[in-house]
């Protein structure tokens, strides 16, 4: 459980977190926290509840249903809820701040993420960094992800677990040689994924082997995961699909598809950006404590 003292700053963060966005005329939404489909996302299991149904694991598609009837700009701070995630970083419950802009290109997005890091965390001094993942890459390990081999990537990576297709060799990749190097003291932007990491962001117009998907570090803790909304309902249910397929090749379960996300794209999603903040993660810097359980509450 929190002292007193740092139950005082977590309410004093969330204060802050609101008023920023009070500020910038930011619509605060709730959305429900049982929905009728998970996620098929590989790198996430959604919680199963007795009757069928699951805890969100984010807002996401209850906030593009509410951009495309109309909502505007949006933000909610509230409980999400992904199975079987515990260790320093991770919760199987935990607080996610989520916010959503239209007609924003994902560098302005990531620029008021920095801006929010800033406002919540005044006193501290931050360097900052957008580079590519390609560069980063390059960076650390020598390898030109426009023409490197599969052996070149797995000899990158010994320690990886056989049979790991290209998607996951450079997730591994990602998370034990790129992530770690990442300077202690900087803010650091990686942007520009591989088309394969797109997740559910949109590809690059005229570059399709990436994606405008960002990520925002504070040294090497992840903060937040944003894109460019891909907003075109054919190819968001053909990467539903091929996520399932690879869940039945990797003989995990494979998800229900969220049909209401569908129909509210095929309705019309509005060009917009959107970002995903975990603000324990965020409270573990600000109340400098290298473990997710020592900013919640219980």
């Amino acid at each position: 459980m929190l002292t007193a003292e740092r139950l005082r700053a977590r309410a004093g963060i969330i204060g802050r977190i609101r008023g920023f966005f009070v500020a910038r005329g930011v619509l605060e939404v709730h959305t429900p926290v049982i929905t009728d489909s998970g996620v098929t996302d590989l790198h996430i299991e959604s919680l199963a509840l007795a009757d069928g149904r699951f805890l969100r694991t984010s807002p996401e598609y209850a906030h593009k249903r509410l951009l495309a009837a109309g909502s505007g700009d949006l933000f909610e701070l509230g409980p999400v809820f992904r199975a079987a995630e515990h260790g320093r970083q991770h919760r199987e419950e935990f607080t996610l701040l989520e916010w959503y802009r239209v007609d924003w290109e994902w560098r302005a997005l990531a620029t008021e993420v920095l801006e929010l890091i800033g406002h919540v965390m005044p006193r501290h001094r931050w360097t900052r960094e957008f580079v590519t993942w390609r560069e980063l890459l390059l960076r650390e390990t020598g390898i030109d992800l426009d023409t490197a081999t599969e052996t070149e990537l797995r000899d990158a990576a010994p320690d990886a677990p056989r049979g790991l297709a290209r998607p996951e060799i450079l997730d591994w990749l990602f998370a034990t040689r790129l992530q770690p190097a990442l300077p202690s003291d900087r803010l650091t932007v990686v942007h520009d994924f591989p088309a394969c990491q797109a997740a559910l962001a949109r590809l690059k117009p005229g570059q399709p082997q990436w994606a405008e998907r960002f990520e925002i570090f504070a040294g090497a803790l992840e903060l937040a995961n944003g894109y460019r909304e891909l907003t075109d309902p054919a190819e968001q249910q053909r990467r539903f699909d091929r996520d399932n397929l690879r869940r039945s090749t990797m003989g995990r379960k494979t998800m229900p598809i969220d049909r209401a996300l569908i129909e509210a794209m095929e309705r019309g999603l509005p060009d917009c950006s959107g970002v995903a903040l975990g603000v324990d993660r965020l409270m573990m810097v600000a109340l400098a404590v290298d473990d997710i359980g020592r900013t919640q509450v219980f």
